[in-house]
């Protein structure tokens, strides 16, 4: 016999709707989709952490890996005292680095200079002692490494810039008439030119003139000195590439300046580089 509670209750279209959709179902599902957006989102976040742990990488490589191994550093044969000579001498940086007769610059001092004053040992310098028993006793001439050497396609005329523009050696040269030692030389190992041609920073950017010895730095000095603030004197590879984009876009048109020499007003390359 069957009693009136075991009998099935008829449940309604309704009721059955209201039982799937609960509250406490969709409380239930609220995580779920929550999960399903995070799930989404960790993939762009992931991307964009890369980029910037790249980017940061990439930094620094190239700004403190990279020229660490592009540049080998070297010591110079002996080490050189300037502020003790400074002392000694009456003409100053002139003194040891003259112009000849002709007006040529004799540039770094040859042997025969400092034998006057240096045929013997002079004080108790380990240096002194090695320049006098490895160099002048046996007329060697000291294989100095030069800073400031340039290629030998370019001509710079040191008597153009001290007697006609009254430039001081440090403009370029540096307070290096003040230091007891000489720096380390660092050699580019792909040039073969020294680190200062191209300056310290490897973005290129300086504090000091004489912070890098490149074209762009000889350009910005003419063009101040021929009172032109907008376009070089002496033309540098960044004025080109925008003349010759002005040229492409608007054709006919006249670059802002000619590019031209200081010294002679003309197109005249063979003013730097012979």
């Amino acid at each position: 016999m069957s009693t009136k509670d075991d009998q099935p209750k008829g449940v309604s279209a309704e009721s059955a709707e209201e039982v799937l959709t609960s509250p406490e179902d969709e409380v239930l599902g609220a995580p779920e989709s929550m999960n399903e957006e995070k799930a989404g989102a960790e993939p762009g976040s992931f991307i964009i952490m890369f980029f910037i742990l790249g980017f940061i990488a990439s930094l620094l490589v190239g700004w403190v890996v990279f020229p660490k191994l592009l540049y080998s550093q070297k010591q110079q044969p002996i080490d050189f005292n300037h502020a003790l000579h400074m002392e000694l001498v009456d003409d100053g940086c002139q003194s040891c680095h003259f112009f000849r007769e002709d007006g040529s610059y004799s540039g770094v001092p040859a042997l025969e200079q400092c034998i006057g004053c240096h045929e013997e040992v002079q004080g108790d310098s380990p240096n002194e002692a090695k320049f006098v028993e490895e160099y002048v006793a046996k007329e060697r001439e000291v294989p100095w490494l030069v800073y400031s050497r340039q290629p030998d396609c370019v001509f710079f005329s040191h008597a153009a810039h001290i007697y006609k523009a009254g430039m001081d050696c440090v403009t370029c040269h540096g307070h290096i008439g003040e230091s007891e030692s000489l720096k380390v030389y660092e050699e580019n190992r792909i040039t073969g030119y020294s680190r200062d041609i191209w300056g310290k920073n490897i973005a290129g950017f300086k504090k000091n003139p004489w912070d890098r010895m490149k074209m762009d730095d000889c350009a910005e000095c003419h063009a101040e000195a021929a009172g032109s603030g907008t376009h070089a004197s002496v033309q540098t590879p960044v004025d080109r590439v925008v003349d010759n984009i002005i040229h492409i876009a608007f054709p006919g048109t006249k670059p802002a300046g000619k590019g031209t020499s200081v010294q002679t007003q003309k197109d005249a390359c063979f003013v730097c580089h012979q």
